[in-house]
Order: C-alpha cells, then sequence, then structure tokens
C-alpha cells in the first residue's frame, strides 16, 4: 500500500555507521552508511575491502556478525505547526535492534520483517541512534545453520551448500523521517469474499486512523483495470468499515490463463471543508484460490492397510486446476539491503519468460520487499510464500514463539491483499530427520492459526515436502548408475516441490571471481570449491566431474568442461520437467532447484548465475514449459551402434483453450542425415490435457557425430516443436564410472 497524500513530506536522513563490542560503548570511528543496506558494505566500502564475491574474500567479512554496530543521524527540525507531526518509519532492521534519542530508549524489536514507525516531534532536531545486536546464534558450535534455529533469521546467511557463510547486519528496508497531518491514516485494508460462481465480491476496507476526531469522513473509490470507478463512497469514521459490491468483476489469472485484473483502491481522510487531507493508495485482484485433491487419489493407495489419504496439493485457481510449471527462488543477493525494484524486475521476468507460473519462495531465505509482490500481480506469476524456516528444529520455546508470532503476523498482514500470493507454507524441510519437526511442534501450529486468523482463505501447507509430495534428486546420474531418464518414469508423487541437475556457470561468469592461476584444471582448496564446485553437498558436487568423464572422457579444457556441463543440465532438466507433466492429473507441481543465486557460483542447480544471466538451462527449461508442446519421453541419455533407439511420442497441454488436433514427424538426426521415425496425428487437443502417442524406433548405425539429435516437429505449430541432444558413444574408450582422469 503506498502514501498517496501530498500532505505528507519525506525526508531521507543521512546515517552514518560505526561498531563496538556493547550497546552502551561509543565506536571508535564513524563511516557513511547506506540505507537501506547492510552494515559489512559500509565498513567494506569505506575501508576498502576485496569484494566478497571474489574467490574467498567473504571470509573477511566474518568478525562484522559478532559485534554491535551504531547507526546515527540527525532528525530534521521540528515541524512549524501543531496541526503536523513527525514520525520516524523504518521498514525493517536486521535484526535485534534498539532506537535511541538522547539515551532513552524509544523502540526496541528482535526481528527483520516487521515495520515500525516512531512519533519523534518532540525530539526534532537531535541525533537518532539505531543499534544493531550481533547475529543471533543459539549455540557457539557448529558454526552452521543450526545457530539459527532460535531466531527468525534466514538460515542461509549461516551457509548452505550454494551460499557462504555471510550473516547480514543493518537497517536492510526503506528508512525515513516523514511529516504528515496530526491527523493521518495509519491503515486501509481493503478484503473481500467472492460468490461462488465468482460473479459478484463483497468488498469491505477497514480504516484506521491516529489523530482524529469522530466527526470527520472518509471517502473510498474503487477504479477498475481500464480505469472506470466502480463505486465511490463517503462515511464517518464511527462506521466499523465501509461496504460495498462489485458484480462481474475482473478476475486475476496465472500467466497463461487469462488477464490479470488489478484494481486501484483509493481511501482519502477529508478535513472538516471536505479537502483531502491524507491519503492511502493499494492495488488489489479479485481471485479465488484452493488446494484441491487431484483425480483418484482419495483412493490411493488402493490397497489394505490404508494410510491417511496424500493431501490436497493440486492448486485451483478461479474454479480451474492448474498445473504449476515453476522453480524456487532464493535471495538474489547475499545482502537483501541491496536488492532494488530493477533487480527484481529483471529476475522476475526472466522467470516469465520461461513459462513459469509459481515460484516457491524458500524458507531458507528472506521475504521479499512488496516490489516483488507487485511485480508478480503483474506478471502473473502465482507464489507460494514460506515463513523464515529451515532445515531445523525450531523449538517450543516461549522466547522463540514471541518473536515468530509478531514477525509472522507482520508478513501474512503485509502480504495478503496481493493475487499472486497462492499458499502459505511454514518452511523448507522440517518433516525430516535433519530437522526433526512434526506437525504437532508449536511453531507450525502457531503460523497455522495467524494464517488462519488474518487470511483464511489462502491454502496453508505445514512443510515442504509433505505426504505425497517429493524432494530431489539433485543430479543427472544417480549413485546406482541410473539416470533421470529412467528414474522420474518410476516416480509416483503428487507435486516435485525441489529437484535438480547441477552444471558450471558460463566460462565469462567463472572468469569473473576464480583468480586466472586457478581456472583450470577445477581443483580442491581454490575458488572452485569455495564457490560450490566441490564438497559442497557431497564431495563431488556441484560440478561432479566424475559423471562427466563417465560419459565423455577425459575433460581438456576449460572451455569443453563447461560445454559437457551445460548439455548435462539442459538434457536432465527437459527430461524432469516433461516428466512430471506426463504425470499429471495425479502430480499437478513441477518446481526445480533452483532459479536464481546471490552470488557467483563455480557450478549449481541454478538456472540463472549471478546476477541475471541465463544458463543454457533456462532456455531448456522454458521450452519444457511452453503450455503445449510435442513431448518425448526418451528410456537414457548415451546411445551406441547396435543399440534400438526409441521415443515416446507425447503432446503436453496444459492451456484452457482446445486447439485442433496436429499431424507430428518424430525425427532423428544422425551426422547430416535425417530420418522420420514415425508420423502422428493426434486427437482433438482438450483442455488441460495431455496424449500419448507411438513409439518410434530405429536400431542406430556407427556414425561419425558425438550426438544424436531428436526432434518432434509439428506441422502447422512450428512453436510446439522439441528437440533433444542426446550423446552417441562410437566404439572408443570413454572413462568407466568413477574414473577422476582430472587432479581434483
Amino acid at each position: 500500500m503506498s502514501d498517496g497524500s501530498a500532505a505528507r513530506q519525506r525526508t531521507v536522513l543521512d546515517w552514518q555507521v560505526g561498531f563496538s563490542t556493547s550497546a552502551e560503548i561509543a565506536p571508535e570511528r564513524f563511516v557513511p552508511a547506506t540505507v537501506p543496506g547492510a552494515v559489512q558494505l559500509d565498513w567494506a566500502r569505506a575501508t576498502g575491502m576485496p569484494d566478497h564475491n571474489y574467490a574467498d574474500h567473504f571470509k573477511q567479512y566474518a568478525w562484522m556478525e559478532d559485534t554491535f554496530w551504531h547507526y546515527r543521524a540527525e532528525l530534521p527540525p521540528a515541524v512549524e505547526s501543531d496541526v503536523q507531526r513527525l514520525f520516524f518509519v523504518c521498514g525493517g532492521v536486521d535484526y535485534h535492534y534498539v532506537v535511541r534519542v538522547g539515551g532513552k530508549v524509544l523502540f526496541e524489536r528482535e526481528g527483520m520483517f516487521a515495520p515500525f514507525e516512531i512519533d519523534v516531534t518532540a525530539y526534532a532536531g537531535q541525533a537518532i541512534e539505531l543499534i544493531v545486536r550481533p547475529a543471533p546464534k543459539s549455540v557457539d558450535s557448529p558454526v552452521d545453520r543450526s545457530q539459527a534455529n532460535r531466531s527468525c533469521k534466514p538460515a542461509v546467511s549461516y551457509g548452505w551448500d550454494w551460499h557462504p557463510r555471510l550473516v547480514p547486519l543493518g537497517i536492510w528496508r526503506e528508512t525515513f523521517v516523514e511529516r504528515r497531518p496530526a491527523a493521518h491514516l495509519v491503515d486501509a485494508d481493503v478484503r473481500y469474499t467472492l460468490s461462488d460462481d465468482l460473479s459478484s465480491a463483497e468488498v469491505r476496507c477497514a480504516i484506521t486512523t491516529a489523530g482524529a476526531e469522530p466527526g470527520r469522513r472518509v471517502r473510498w473509490r474503487l477504479i477498475d483495470p481500464n480505469d472506470k470507478v466502480v463505486f465511490d463512497i463517503s462515511d464517518g469514521l464511527s462506521a466499523d468499515a465501509l461496504r460495498a459490491r462489485v458484480d462481474q468483476p475482473q478476475l486475476w489469472w496465472p500467466a497463461g490463463e487469462g488477464a490479470q485484473g488489478m484494481y486501484r483502491s483509493v481511501v482519502e481522510l477529508l478535513d472538516d471543508t471536505g479537502d483531502v487531507a491524507d491519503q492511502r493508495d493499494a492495488r488489489i485482484g479479485f481471485r479465488r484460490v484452493r488446494l484441491v485433491m487431484a483425480p483418484d487419489q482419495w483412493e490411493y493407495p488402493d490397497f489394505f492397510p490404508k494410510p491417511r489419504s496424500r493431501p490436497p496439493i493440486t492448486l485451483e485457481i478461479n474454479g480451474r486446476p492448474i498445473f504449476c510449471r515453476g522453480t524456487n527462488w532464493v535471495n538474489p543477493e547475499i545482502f537483501p539491503g541491496t536488492i532494488t525494484r530493477d533487480k527484481y524486475a529483471s529476475l522476475l521476468r526472466l522467470a516469465r519468460g520461461a513459462n513459469f507460473n509459481l515460484l516457491r519462495i524458500w524458507g531458507g531465505g528472506i521475504v521479499n520487499t512488496p516490489d516483488f509482490f507487485e511485480l508478480c500481480d503483474e506478471l502473473g506469476i502465482m507464489v507460494w510464500q514460506e515463513f523464515p524456516l529451515a532445515c531445523n528444529n525450531y523449538p517450543d520455546d516461549a522466547d522463540y514463539l514471541r518473536v515468530l508470532d509478531a514477525e509472522s503476523k507482520a508478513i501474512v498482514s503485509r502480504l495478503r491483499r496481493h493475487p499472486s500470493l497462492a499458499i502459505w507454507c511454514g518452511g523448507n524441510e522440517l518433516f525430516n530427520a535433519w530437522s526433526g519437526m512434526t506437525d504437532q511442534s508449536k511453531a507450525l501450529r502457531l503460523l497455522n492459526r495467524n494464517c488462519y486468523d488474518l487470511d483464511p482463505n489462502t491454502p496453508f501447507l505445514p512443510t515442504s515436502p509433505i505426504d505425497g509430495m517429493a524432494h530431489g534428486n539433485y543430479v543427472f546420474r544417480y549413485d546406482d548408475g541410473s539416470e533421470v531418464f529412467q528414474a522420474m518414469p518410476k516416480a509416483s508423487y503428487t507435486a516435485y516441490t525441489e529437484f535438480g541437475c547441477a552444471g558450471p556457470s558460463p566460462v565469462e561468469v567463472l572468469k569473473s571471481f576464480i583468480p586466472e592461476d586457478e581456472l583450470f584444471p577445477p581443483r580442491r582448496g581454490t575458488a572452485w570449491e569455495t564457490h560450490h564446485a566441490f564438497g559442497a553437498w557431497r564431495a563431488t558436487d556441484w560440478l561432479n566431474v566424475p559423471t562427466l568423464e563417465h560419459y565423455f572422457g577425459p575433460i581438456e579444457s576449460l572451455e569443453q568442461l563447461v560445454e559437457r556441463g551445460e548439455w548435462l543440465q539442459c538434457e536432465g532438466y527437459k527430461c524432469i520437467y516433461e516428466e512430471s507433466r506426463r504425470q499429471k492429473p495425479a502430480c499437478s507441481m513441477a518446481l526445480n532447484w533452483c532459479f536464481n543465486e546471490p552470488w557467483p557460483t563455480a557450478a549449481n542447480n541454478s538456472l540463472v548465475s549471478y546476477p541475471d544471466k541465463p544458463k543454457p538451462a533456462y532456455h531448456a527449461v522454458a521450452a519444457a514449459c511452453r503450455m503445449t508442446m510435442a513431448s518425448a519421453r526418451i528410456p537414457k541419455f548415451q546411445w551406441k551402434p547396435g543399440d534400438v533407439f526409441e521415443a515416446e511420442a507425447w503432446l503436453l497441454h496444459d492451456g484452457p483453450d482446445a486447439p485442433p488436433g496436429v499431424t507430428i514427424d518424430v525425427v532423428l538426426r544422425l551426422d547430416d542425415e535425417d530420418r522420420t521415425l514415425a508420423t502422428w496425428t493426434t486427437g482433438d487437443i482438450q483442455p488441460n490435457a495431455h496424449q500419448q502417442g507411438p513409439t518410434a524406433r530405429l536400431k542406430l548405425p556407427a556414425i561419425a557425430s558425438d550426438r544424436i539429435v531428436l526432434s518432434l516437429q509439428v506441422r502447422d505449430q512450428p512453436a510446439w516443436t522439441s528437440a533433444y541432444v542426446l550423446s552417441f558413444k562410437p566404439n572408443r574408450a570413454v572413462a568407466p564410472s568413477g574414473t577422476r582422469t582430472m587432479n581434483l
């Protein structure tokens, strides 16, 4: 919600920051501070510290998480009229902090996601201090994510298999001083209820004011997506809420399903003469979201003894089931205070360009700012929002639950109006051995209660995965020698909410953060390992040289290493996404791990290298997530002379329309020769339904090329055509599985 009142005037403060060993001991030195930002970046900028993204320089920042940081600034001079007040407004501080003026504590809080404001009229012209305590740690050791298990601070900052140990602190959201009328609007909360047939909406606006006498009046207008005024009403402040009815509302739909209709709500506080004293604007979208059971899931399994049926996980928007083609979103920066609207826009446009309609906001990271959700509203990208709990056992401790209660209420209250918000979730991988939580854990019961109380019409999940869902695997080739090509057709889950297929970053990206003398061959103990090529998840991940050498033999250059790793990542991800879609309607989601990165990785499961450079796998996944496409189920990646090649043809269609049937040619390129293996004319294409076609076969001859290309060519619909690049192993030696010809 934005403030559109000309009566409000903002002043950006000139901040300085320094550190000391205590909240009561003043720093010996202050340096200029950028707000929003992070204390680490301020100190590094002022003292000439090296870029934390390069090599292992981030380790030089480690000491900063264990000290007190003191911000200071001068408040503006006193207001000139008794009908104005001066407010200190802050969107959020990371993480435990106190605000003082002249040694007097005005405010104190633990938690980074709840905004606050303080009336500082009486302190105009004085110095204001904001003191940030050291990063919270539940234990001294181990020095890992378990230290975050008693706080609402994102656990990713404490180190992950794609994120360094670098724990941000400081003012991370917009902060300013505002002159505003003494009588002003505090909030104008718009909520609605759609009729069962979606033909009308009952809309209400609860208004909160400060300093306004009972005789004041408010005016409320709703403006539709075509700039037409839907209603214009006014009433006295004594009313519990303003209410109105909207007939035939223009609904908000996810991308590919319909338009993203957004309305503008304008609430004005009027003075005694009827002039506008203050104003609040907001954008809302009308939609109904539910999680429903997929067909036949009540009967799963079909034998006794029976466990509980699988929980519902099919997203239904405005009565229509939606197959969710999406990804897992992580912090786009290590220091969230540096994330701008432009940064969000760049990445979200890429997400939309990948044909994604759902982003899972992983519980190890931050809750994103309003800019993120406004852009998702506009782009038609649904959001699965997790609370900041991940891979830890968060306790039934009263102090922790108090902070979680306040933080979660602030999060829900801020985000619930966005039509893109589709799912609330307690956190990541909490019902696992490495977390040890259950559905009886008080933290999850608290979150469920707060979501129900504050946003009852948006679904809630306790964690991901739950029964029926699956996380993993994160490799192209499994430990038993099988590949994603064999594993995925055998899988049977309601949703694949995390899966990965790692690949290296592009050559030019690698050269930007790995010293030249370490670039090739990649070795342990270098920036390759620091940036997660080795020992990230397991000993060889995420670069996984043994897998590359198993298929392709010795690696002779950096460019060859990257090209081969990109090849596996592309074909692996295409296989997983398309196979997940073939399992519809029992399966309703495919979300890879992960979309983006907070810093440059040498190798990762990501589709986009830091900061926003798409990998080849991004384009492969975009092709695999087209609303309508020809698809092939292929039994393996690598072939040799004498093998009987086979491919099962499919037509995948997730759209609400019913286009006419098509003819598909199944074509295999061997060297420079195209061979048509089969021709299939589909039946009529039904809305949101797939078709299975014939299986094409050919005994493979010897060829000179190291690859064969399968294409499913759709006549009259070239945008639906698909291609797969597969490895061909001529009769020559290839390094056996596990052989390491590269010095690691």
